[in-house]
């Protein structure tokens, strides 16, 4: 097998170019790829832990800090928005400066931060350090997969990703109970320093085995106005996601910032086509495999991310859970993708990404519509089918986009291609949230009156109305304090049964993204450029 990549021989100083070799075979544990695998997965886990771990600990850094709600959103928006802003340029450092380096920087930086925040004792101080978490982080993850790309050979990659997206979903779903483990025994700032040791064992891990790989042809020059605009551009979009549920999506802030970003995305693609070294170079979208990968990973964040969000609420709300046991009744979620990111690895390394993509979101899709029936009073055992498909359906879409997207980019821009894969799931699970959000909050609006009336409970004035669907979008009884015990009864089923109402909708449009996401799935193959990869050598 041909390899195009090189190793880097010259110091940080030097401008020589990498001189081309042969793939370099593990001699120990530097560059083993299984061992490379472990690393990069063990950084990995701590920013899809994070991701999801600190929601849970949201109300006691309130508490503690004397924030307010605005303040507590801004911990999760704030990380947001700079993991998605900086996602693609993070992979265009590693392009630049290797892959080896950048998640080292990317792992000790999250570390660090991490460690920071725990030791904070004002709301912007955690905010702050929020945003250097979301900067290092975008730094780590399009590295890992930049590091996986070069250092497994085209037969073994599938199987690789497979068990980084294994990480990756078992983190994600993993949070909430850790969580809620460290929050309600230790303190809230355990949550953050949770990651200070993980960090260090990944730095270590790195030091000794990661092998530094740079394509023959790796980029050696910045795009700074590319890099300027589209992260403008990412930064409007996702700014207006995260705005238009207290905005409105009729206002027109909401409306300027999406103008915004698509005038400067226009720019973007623009200036791309006249630079001589661009961020993106946009030869790459001619690859209609690539561009199917990348809006396949919009299409199943929309209908995972969007559709999950609501179902937190209804263990939580409507069934009374504790964080804790919510999250283990999500267990057959991350059970299923536990079990299925190596099997789907393994059946589209035999078959190809076509059809166990098409199979995945058709899943996808036949578990949303089942999470549309669920009702108030639902089982357990019921539940569990829907969360245990849905896990079966991310399994095989998680791996074979991921691979789709960077196999099919030159070797030497599989750090761009990482963080559109990133990006493309970051963007994806934002509008899933706001889109999928407005149709919860437009079916509560239409449906709550109506419901409250028919109850026999008293009539509303407008601002009591605006106040009960706020709280019942969420799945939350608008009791006020001192209601008589009958009332209670009422108003709470009331809520309930509007809520679900709301997430049923939800559920059935996210369902129809899946279907859509099935058609796009066809339209997917093989990575053409996996074989520019590592050599067989190498395993």
């Amino acid at each position: 097998m041909t390899s195009q990549t090189t190793v880097d021989t010259t110091g940080p100083g030097d401008k020589a170019a990498a001189v081309p070799s042969e793939p370099t075979p593990a001699t120990g544990l530097r560059g083993h790829p299984w061992l490379t695998l472990i690393t990069v997965a063990v950084g990995v886990m701590m920013v899809a832990l994070d991701g999801t771990i600190v929601a849970i600990a949201n109300p006691a850094i309130a508490k503690d800090l004397h924030a307010s709600f605005s303040d507590v959103q801004w911990i999760t928006n704030a990380y947001f928005l700079a993991l998605a802003v900086s996602l693609i340029t993070a992979g265009k450092l590693g392009d630049r400066f290797g892959h080896r380096q950048t998640f080292l920087i990317g792992v000790t930086g999250f570390a660090a931060a991490s460690g920071a925040i725990g030791l904070s004792h004002s709301i912007a101080a955690v905010v702050t350090f929020r945003v250097f978490q979301g900067l290092f982080g975008a730094l780590l993850m399009p590295a890992a997969l930049g590091l996986l790309r070069a250092t497994f050979p085209a037969e073994k990659l599938n199987m690789a990703i497979g068990i980084w997206g294994m990480v990756i979903g078992a983190s994600t779903a993993g949070g909430p109970i850790l969580g809620g483990v460290l929050v309600e025994h230790v303190n809230w700032q355990s949550v953050f320093f949770i990651n200070v040791p993980v960090g260090l064992v990944a730095l270590v891990l790195g030091l000794l085995i990661l092998l530094d790989h740079r394509a023959q042809n790796a980029p050696r020059s910045f795009d700074l106005p590319g890099i300027a605009l589209l992260s403008g551009a990412m930064f409007c979009l996702v700014w207006a996601l995260i705005k238009a549920p207290s905005w409105g999506w009729g206002d027109g802030e909401t409306w300027l910032f999406i103008g915004a970003s698509a005038l400067l995305f226009v720019l973007f693609a623009v200036w791309e086509t006249k630079v001589a070294e661009p961020l993106i170079p946009l030869g790459m979208f001619r690859s209609v495999p690539l561009s199917a990968g990348v809006v396949l990973m919009v299409l199943m964040a929309i209908a995972f991310m969007g559709g999950l969000f609501f179902v937190t609420f209804y263990l939580q709300n409507v069934h009374g859970m504790s964080p804790i046991d919510a999250g283990l009744h999500l267990l057959p979620l991350t059970g299923m993708m536990i079990v299925g990111s190596p099997l789907a690895g393994a059946a589209i390394t035999k078959l190809g990404p076509r059809i166990p993509l098409a199979g995945g979101m058709a899943a996808t899709a036949i578990a949303m519509y089942g999470m549309s029936t669920l009702k108030a009073d639902t089982g357990s055992g019921a539940m569990s089918v829907w969360f245990a498909l849905l896990g079966l359906g991310l399994a095989p879409v998680m791996v074979g986009a991921t691979e789709v997207i960077v196999g099919n980019a030159p070797m030497e821009l599989s750090g761009v291609a990482g963080g559109l894969q990133q990006a493309a799931m970051q963007i994806g699970g934002s509008l899933g949230t706001a889109v999928l959000g407005a149709v919860m909050a437009s079916k509560v609006d239409s449906d709550l009156q109506a419901n409250w009336t028919g109850a026999g409970l008293p009539k509303l004035t407008p601002q009591q109305l605006d106040q009960a669907s706020e709280a019942v979008q969420v799945g939350v009884a608008p009791v006020a304090k001192g209601t008589p015990e009958p009332f209670v009864a009422k108003i709470t089923a009331v809520a309930h049964d509007t809520f679900i109402s709301g997430m049923s909708l939800a559920s059935l449009v996210a369902a129809g993204v899946a279907a859509v996401a099935v058609l796009v799935a066809l339209l997917t193959k093989r990575g053409e450029n996996a074989e520019a990869g590592a050599g067989v050598g190498h395993i």
